[in-house]
């Protein structure tokens, strides 16, 4: 039991330590340093994260408000914002990258046998997207984006059984959104949903030949000929349609010259008719449209980062500085999802993290605090939140 351990110190017993000390070894992290090691980097930028400070000025603020207290939080001394901000700007970047991409590994198979509404197959299911942050252009100068104006893009390959993120790349606005796929290794008989932005139809031949499924919206300059017409679905489920088809263009036709399947259906939500096409003929028309309905679903994982997890605000402006802060982030929400898995809470991601948050400094047993039944008028209020927060 942990009575009279601060939450937030417990928290941080989830950070991997021997693989972090490892990767401060591997690229000469403490090189130099005194009270500022990258172990109390670490932690001044997670508490930053957790307890949703604006700012590298509101994190020294805020512990320096605290001091009598910072040493039982596991941070052990405090420093000052020019000496964080320095270590952001200065300490190798890919420390963080590493240790979010080894708690990837461990989180990712806490949550595999995650099911999602509407869908029957087992396959690992993914979701293909970009975020954008914007930035100044003139304190920023690395990170251009579209109209001269200041970007930076996390792009995010999301396992949506859990909605933990299988990749990340962190690239300047101008990377198109595309050239991702060719940074994605596809693995075989797993789906890839995307939008449209993302149909490059070289990359995606690879994914075909890789034996990994995809599904998208097709651009709307796409030239095509039908070939086949399915009619073994139920109108009354919003399929229109069901068609095999041929690509028409010269280039096109050259780039991918394999047969392609289209499924129209009527969304309800929107009112509009959606045409998704994929590689995929083995699965039916309802389940194709079903699986790119939760495409949506890393539309909402964004959100719920930028509402609960500092990413709004950059804490720096060079690319080291911008890679830290975003990775930070992202490990920060791993370590809650790992928590979440680990005490088996009946809370949804979302409610974990407020319950740290508002808790970060008070003395109480995290597992009571996130495992205790809920309160029944809670249980009851009609709070839409989409699956990919709730109980796995």
């Amino acid at each position: 039991m942990n009575f009279g351990k601060y939450v937030f110190a417990q928290v941080i017993d989830f950070i991997p330590r021997y693989q972090f000390d490892k990767l401060v070894k591997k690229y000469k992290g403490d090189w130099h340093a005194k009270d500022l090691t990258c172990y109390n980097q670490l932690l001044h930028l997670l508490f930053g994260q957790i307890t949703g400070c604006d700012s590298i000025r509101d994190i020294c603020l805020c512990l320096e408000a605290h001091e009598n207290c910072i040493y039982h939080l596991g941070i052990r001394k405090s420093v000052n914002q020019s000496n964080l901000c320095r270590a952001n700007e200065k300490r190798d970047y890919r420390i963080y990258e590493e240790l979010g991409m080894y708690l990837i590994s461990i989180v990712r198979p806490m949550y595999s046998n995650t099911k999602l509404a509407e869908i029957m197959i087992d396959n690992v299911l993914y979701a293909l997207d970009s975020t954008t942050i914007s930035t100044s252009i003139v304190l920023a100068a690395w990170a251009l984006g579209k109209y001269s104006k200041g970007a930076v893009k996390m792009h995010t390959l999301l396992d949506l059984r859990g909605s933990i993120p299988a990749n990340i790349h962190i690239t300047d606005g101008k990377w198109h959104d595309s050239n991702e796929l060719d940074e994605i290794a596809p693995e075989p008989l797993a789906f890839y949903m995307m939008d449209k932005v993302y149909v490059d139809f070289l990359a995606l031949y690879r994914f075909h030949k890789a034996d990994a499924y995809w599904i998208s919206r097709p651009k709307d300059n796409m030239r095509c000929e039908v070939t086949d017409h399915r009619q073994d679905f139920d109108p009354s489920t919003g399929i229109s349609g069901d068609f095999t088809i041929r690509l028409t263009t010269h280039k096109s036709k050259k780039l991918y010259p394999e047969p392609i399947r289209m499924v129209t259906y009527h969304d309800a939500e929107t009112g509009n008719d959606v045409e998704v096409i994929t590689n995929n003929f083995e699965i039916s028309a309802l389940e194709v449209a079903n699986l790119y309905r939760h495409r949506w679903d890393i539309e909402v994982f964004f959100k719920w980062i930028k509402q609960n997890i500092v990413v709004k605000t950059l804490w720096g402006y060079s690319e080291n500085a911008v890679r830290t802060h975003l990775w930070i982030a992202i490990i920060a929400y791993l370590i809650i999802a790992r928590i979440k898995a680990d005490y088996k809470s009946p809370y949804s991601i979302t409610e974990v993290a407020t319950l740290i948050r508002i808790s970060a400094l008070e003395r109480v047993d995290l597992r009571d605090l996130i495992t205790k039944p809920k309160n029944p008028i809670i249980q009851n209020q009609n709070v839409k939140e989409l699956a990919l927060f709730d109980d796995f």
